[in-house]
């Protein structure tokens, strides 16, 4: 009997996810393992057959690793202790999940997603007794234990070349420019894109600000004879009045959305600046994958397989100083990896004068 791996993506998407499958398949190609896709994370699971198939190695020519999204279709919702039913309900299906993947006769889970993704995993492996290894990834790398996420660079890519965009229109028309990021609990985006896309200002959620500091900064500016000035704000980053900005969509699922346009009001009435505003949202998560997640996700890919050949489990594979580990899942997820105000990266944005509007 052929020895089972299934692999399954879950949480938001973003750009290199099929490179990840694509390195599972072709390693456990090599050490003769089975690879099943699940469709639609833990979800497909729960449906009535389970919504597997087999991933071959020739389907992964180099041609997918290219395309941004997952071929396997994800969820961010549903959460399998907590699903949701037709009639309204809400049910602890994490038993009939663990009796699919028994039913079906694999032997180990590997799951690319998240903190909140692997969280409910690893709950799942424990309880199922399942053989789980994590691969991690998230646009907004918060996660702990790991120096990137697969995700990431292209989606900081994105964000800097809007800002090459944005700042030739911010000069032709004496403008403050504003762009909005995405970034639910960390500002690793927008500081990471700000240095590198050469803003005035980078407001991320892990330092305080006032909109008076950020008017005194583009005033400067104004001073030393340039017309324009260059703003990104991470859409966790709270009002000067400490609230939230989101948006409640049908269903009534609430989502960050709306600090740039607040702040465009603000600090066009502290400054006299004609402001606009740019939110970038999905555009983060898609398009081909940067070089950089493309070769992340090889090696994660590969690492994953060779822990579930070696009968290691209920590890996340993480990149650490130039090189793929593994480490406890429990680690990596027991807390948010914020900004660190004291960072490195916070030092240079300061050095090079860029205003945080503390």
């Amino acid at each position: 009997m052929s020895k089972k791996i299934a692999i399954l993506t879950s949480g938001g998407d973003c750009a290199g996810l099929n490179a990840v499958m694509r390195a599972v398949v072709h390693r456990a190609d090599h050490l003769g393992w089975e690879v099943l896709g699940i469709e639609n994370g833990t979800a497909g699971l729960l449906d009535d057959p389970p919504r597997v198939r087999t991933l071959k190695s020739a389907e992964f020519n180099g041609t997918i690793m290219r395309q941004g999204g997952t071929i396997l279709g994800t969820t961010n919702s549903k959460n399998p202790f907590k699903y949701p039913m037709e009639d309204g309900q809400i049910k602890d299906r994490s038993d009939d999940l663990i009796a699919a993947v028994k039913g079906l006769g694999i032997d180990a889970l590997i799951g690319i997603g998240g903190d909140g993704s692997f969280g409910i995993m690893s709950r799942l492996a424990a309880q199922g007794g399942l053989n789980f290894v994590g691969i991690p990834k998230t646009i907004d790398n918060d996660l702990a234990m790991t120096d990137f996420s697969v995700g990431f660079d292209t989606a900081v890519a994105v964000a800097t070349e809007a800002l090459d965009r944005l700042q030739p229109t911010a000069a032709s028309h004496d403008r403050v420019m504003i762009l909005e990021v995405m970034g639910r609990d960390a500002g690793h985006i927008a500081l990471t894109a700000g240095v590198a896309g050469g803003v005035d200002v980078i407001l991320i959620p892990e330092i305080p600000y006032s909109v008076d500091n950020i008017a005194k900064k583009i005033n400067g500016v104004k001073a030393d004879g340039r017309n324009f000035a260059l703003v990104i704000v991470s859409e966790a980053v709270k009002t000067p009045e400490g609230d939230k900005r989101e948006v409640v969509y049908h269903g009534g699922e609430t989502r960050y959305g709306g600090i740039g346009e607040h702040l465009g009001v603000q600090i066009a009435q502290a400054t006299g600046s004609e402001t606009r505003v740019t939110v970038l949202g999905h555009v983060q998560r898609g398009g081909s994958p940067s070089y950089n997640d493309r070769l992340l996700a090889s090696g994660l890919g590969v690492k994953a397989v060779e822990l579930v050949n070696e009968g290691r489990f209920g590890r996340m594979v993480a990149w650490q100083n130039n090189g793929v580990v593994d480490v406890p899942i429990e680690d990596a997820i027991k807390e948010c990896r914020t900004v660190s105000p004291d960072s490195s990266l916070v030092h240079t944005a300061r050095a090079l004068g860029i205003s945080f509007g503390d």
